[in-house]
């Protein structure tokens, strides 16, 4: 790989610390070695060695989006600081081409006396972006960043969420080439998840992304290749989910391990999964289902004290932090009511509800279309749908000043714990040729405090589960 398709070059690296036992250590370790070369007497030395990172190379080339996963203790953030260079290496080299913006630690980089306007122009003359333009940006990074008036308080008086937007508000303007992130997306609220998920994906087609969490589901969404350190070395760098499959089934092995328990590690790919014969099974029609289903646990779950609990915000048009469209209708109303119509604060998930979404028309429009996406926090987009198929026959001609209303019912499905959000929006035309009258990025938004939910995206409502015991 030629050095101009790389922005990063990691060879051999590592870091080194000396641990002491006492403070008096500390001071032996600065005096009597050199006493001791001065008389011609073997070296002694008063400390442990402690390497946080030891012979990491990899490199990454431009416009590769790499995750690092590991353990607590495993080096990524120490490895991550080398790359910035706010960390020396004790040995190896790393070599960075372009401009990198950081995310590190919560406040890296932040003097906590100064306000957030005077750290807006600190960080952004440490990045090398000059003061003239750095005025030009301001407005945009207030914008980005939507702290209002804590602007010009002193950054030691912020949230957690409130330091993340206006690192993340300041690292979106400085034009890098590479943007390293660690942990960062963990904190603040959906509606700024979700706005920092939009500028992540649009940078990933101009720049590099290197990515740091313990969200494996983060990472799988995001990286296009992952590597996996443990103890400070490079266990392994491929395919995001080869690595992601294989640290989970590490991690579990030596959880279960902890516990006295054996459990059998195998490498992904290592043995056709299914019916053992290296053949796909065979597929089955599913049977129909005329009736509604209900979960029979729902019942079992609530005696046993377990539940799930999705509480909704409403929707509110002063808050919209993006949206867009022609403009010839405008969405002026998202709720989720029950099926009496009443609206809907708290739901349990498995229950039938409606998404209605109200429009009011300022000029002609044929054929209205609504839509609708269900995002988690990263921004996927879980399950939607629009009503172009039911009307697509007989389209709909909405004259100026008509008001709109479309509904959608389902069953809700039963959430993991989490933030999400809603995308709505309302175009005219045809499902493959249509002008996009009004898109509103989370409209609404919602949070899954508790779930009996453990694994996967969505869960949905079981008809029934059983177990047979079969003679052998």
């Amino acid at each position: 790989m030629s050095s101009e398709e790389q922005t990063i070059s990691v060879e051999s690296l590592g870091k080194k610390y000396d641990i002491y036992a006492k403070p008096a250590d500390r001071l032996k370790q600065m005096i009597l070695p050199r006493l001791g070369r001065m008389i011609g007497k073997h070296e002694l030395a008063y400390h442990d060695e402690f390497w946080a990172l030891r012979d990491v190379t990899f490199s990454v080339k431009r416009g590769e989006t790499v995750g690092i996963i590991g353990r607590n203790g495993s080096g990524k953030s120490t490895l991550l600081q080398m790359i910035c260079g706010t960390l020396y290496p004790t040995e190896g080299a790393v070599k960075i081409h372009g401009r990198i913006a950081a995310l590190l630690e919560l406040g890296a980089g932040f003097n906590p006396e100064f306000t957030g306007e005077e750290n807006v122009y600190l960080s952004g003359l440490l990045y090398g972006i000059s003061e003239t333009e750095l005025r030009k940006r301001f407005d945009s990074i207030l914008a980005f960043a939507d702290i209002g008036e804590f602007i010009s308080q002193p950054v030691k008086t912020y949230s957690s969420g409130m330091y993340v937007r206006l690192a993340f508000a300041i690292a979106a303007h400085v034009d890098a080439d590479t943007l390293v992130i660690d942990e960062a997306l963990s904190v603040g609220d959906v509606r700024f998840t979700q706005k920092c998920m939009r500028y992540l994906r649009e940078f990933q087609k101009r720049g590099t992304l290197l990515f740091v969490s313990h969200d494996t589901g983060a990472v799988t969404n995001l990286c296009d290749r992952a590597v996996w350190l443990d103890r400070g070395r490079l266990v392994v760098d491929g395919a995001t989910r080869d690595v992601v499959e294989r640290y989970l089934a590490e991690q579990h092995a030596a959880d279960r391990a902890t516990l006295g328990n054996a459990v059998a590690v195998r490498v992904p790919g290592s043995k056709t999964a299914g019916n053992g014969s290296g053949k796909p099974l065979p597929s089955q029609a599913p049977a129909a289902v005329p009736i509604d289903i209900v979960d029979p646990r729902k019942s079992l779950q609530q005696a046993n004290g377990e539940r799930n609990r999705v509480e909704i915000f409403e929707f509110d048009p002063e808050q919209l932090n993006s949206q867009f469209g022609a403009g010839d209708a405008r969405i002026t109303d998202v709720r989720i009511v029950d099926v009496d119509g009443e609206n809907c604060r708290l739901i349990l998930g498995g229950e039938p509800v409606r998404l209605i979404i109200e429009a009011e028309v300022s000029a002609p429009i044929s054929a209205p279309i609504f839509g609708f996406y269900v995002k988690d926090r990263l921004g996927q987009r879980l399950f939607g749908d629009n009503t172009y198929l039911s009307y697509h026959e007989h389209p709909i001609k909405a004259e100026v000043g008509a008001r709109l209303e479309a509904k959608f019912e389902f069953r809700m499905p039963i959430l993991a714990s989490g933030d999400y959000s809603v995308d709505v929006a309302l175009a005219s035309g045809s499902q493959d040729d249509h002008t996009q009258q009004h898109w509103i990025h989370d409209a609404l938004a919602f949070r899954a405090d508790e779930s009996t939910m453990r694994h996967g995206l969505v869960g949905i409502p079981m008809r029934s589960i059983e177990i047979k015991q079969l003679r052998a």
